[in-house]
């Protein structure tokens, strides 16, 4: 991919595929209701087709569309009323498993800016342009949800 072309929907499938994917999963913590938000999100971009300025700002449609439909799973009268099982990735080391599980037990506010900062690698200032909030917002749900896993994991290491 060249620095100024943007993807087919096709393309931005096959390349950005697992991406929303990984995203999907890390907020709602079940595979079957991760790709089906990915599916989703695809979906939507075939039949609305917008305009990109860049690789980068369709890549930032595609998380934002993803965290959008993630809400939207929570705000359903369905999942309010019932429980999902709740699913690990394969292939995590035991320490590696209960950092995911901690990040997964933090309130949705604070999954989406911990996984965009360290997992996709984007700075305070562009998720703050990416969910419409101000940069000292990020930062503060960034320190908030680093103590809440600190508390967490530290938790169990205790006997």
């Amino acid at each position: 991919m060249t620095a100024a072309q943007v993807l087919t929907p096709e393309q931005a499938l096959e390349y950005y595929g697992d991406m929303v994917v990984r995203t999907a999963f890390g907020l709602v913590k079940n595979m079957a209701d991760a790709e089906d938000m990915a599916q989703d999100v695809f979906l939507t971009l075939v039949q609305r087709q917008p305009a990109f300025e860049s690789p980068e700002h369709q890549k930032a449609w595609l998380l934002r569309a993803t965290i959008n439909r993630c809400k939207s799973h929570f705000r359903s009268a369905w999942q309010r009323r019932t429980e999902g099982l709740d699913e690990t990735l394969p292939a995590f080391t035991p320490e590696e498993s209960g950092v995911l599980e901690a990040v997964a037990a933090l309130p949705m506010k604070y999954r989406q800016v911990v996984y965009l900062h360290y997992i996709e690698g984007y700075s305070t200032a562009e998720i703050a342009r990416l969910l419409d909030r101000s940069q000292n917002t990020v930062l503060s749900q960034l320190s908030r949800a680093r103590a809440k896993l600190k508390d967490q994991l530290e938790g169990e290491e205790l006997p």
